[in-house]
């Protein structure tokens, strides 16, 4: 019975999910606010990353430019470590990122105000963040009601045109 016991514990204690994907490389475009292209030099291969749990503007809405502008100051050319945690239903990979120097660029755009919290699931450490910057009206957050972007992306969606096709 012991055995058995000791066993079930073992079992507890062992993380059965699969591996975390871990690439290192260079940033060679951001795309938006939490979209980077990131170069695995010694592979010659780039993929597209968004940084996880937060959305920024997009480009066409108010503080969009200043979250791109944020993210290529503190990403644009450098090496990054990128930590996968899955991908989005268009197969791009959600993660978190780290400078050389261990900063996450996620907590710095949202302490200006220039990213929500993911729209589901949002992770405590962050949200107290843009909390933080909901409170002292920085970026976005001047506004009252700032439209978020996945409801800006869904207006957007509804006023294109369908095909009859």
């Amino acid at each position: 019975m012991n055995i058995f016991l000791f066993f079930l514990l073992e079992c507890s204690l062992l993380d059965l999910s699969s591996p975390k994907e871990v690439l290192i490389g260079k940033v060679v475009d951001v795309q938006d606010g939490n979209t980077i292209e990131l170069l695995l030099v010694k592979e010659n291969v780039s993929y597209k990353i968004q940084l996880a749990g937060i959305d920024c503007p997009e480009i066409d809405q108010p503080f969009g430019l200043e979250a791109k502008r944020l993210l290529e100051k503190n990403l644009m050319g450098e090496k990054v470590e990128v930590l996968v945690e899955g991908k989005n239903r268009w197969g791009i990979r959600q993660a978190v990122v780290t400078t050389k120097s261990g900063e996450d660029p996620r907590l710095k755009l949202l302490a200006e105000g220039l990213a929500w919290t993911s729209e589901k699931n949002a992770i405590p450490e962050l949200e107290s963040i843009r909390i933080g910057a909901k409170t002292r009206c920085k970026g976005l957050w001047e506004n009252d009601n700032p439209t978020p972007p996945w409801i800006f992306r869904r207006q957007q969606t509804m006023l294109t045109p369908k095909s009859s096709y």
